[in-house]
């Protein structure tokens, strides 16, 4: 696309937020360039009522990390540490013992709920829009993620299903959905 059709793309937007007393706000709207030419170009930035649209490499969206060249490894990294963080509190509830024991040192959580708490904390962030960027990972992307499974896998002391199942398990639930 031309720069010159890009500009009266964004006009004709523009015109239609007006005439639907929308707004625009510029200052929260950025522009990534998904450009996969070998000889790249520098395009000018979108002016929108006379402000500059920041031009971003990679941003956030609905809670997935979108980069230019559509990789995942942003995405993957911030969702890993994040399951990361969330293993700490795994480990503390395993250790902790349910005031419903009889003797004084009390039992440790029974695997179900330590399951409940895994499904609920860290297997939610880690097929949060699975079927959007899981297959186009890298192979060191996917051990990555499996790494948080595995390690929640001996602090339960049950076996989980692997990335891969949750993530074959979400495409058969959409299309079977859309079906």
């Amino acid at each position: 696309m031309t720069s010159q059709h890009t500009e009266r793309k964004v006009q004709r937007l523009t015109d239609w937020c007006r005439t639907n007393n929308l707004s625009l706000n510029v200052d929260n709207t950025i522009e990534m360039v998904v450009d996969f030419k070998r000889t790249r170009r520098d395009l000018s930035p979108l002016h929108i009522d006379g402000s500059t649209v920041e031009i971003v490499k990679s941003t956030k969206f609905l809670g997935v990390h979108l980069a230019e060249d559509l990789a995942w490894s942003l995405n993957t990294s911030t969702i890993t540490k994040k399951a990361q963080q969330r293993l700490y509190f795994l480990r503390r509830l395993r250790k902790a013992a349910y005031a419903g024991s009889r003797d004084a040192a009390g039992l440790p959580l029974p695997p179900p709920i330590l399951t409940t708490f895994y499904r609920g904390t860290i297997k939610s962030i880690l097929s949060s829009c699975i079927t959007a960027w899981f297959g186009n990972l890298t192979a060191s992307d996917c051990k990555s993620l499996q790494q948080v499974v595995r390690t929640a896998e001996k602090i339960i002391s049950v076996s989980l299903p692997t990335i891969t199942d949750i993530y074959t398990t979400r495409c058969i639930r959409k299309a079977n959905s859309i079906a």
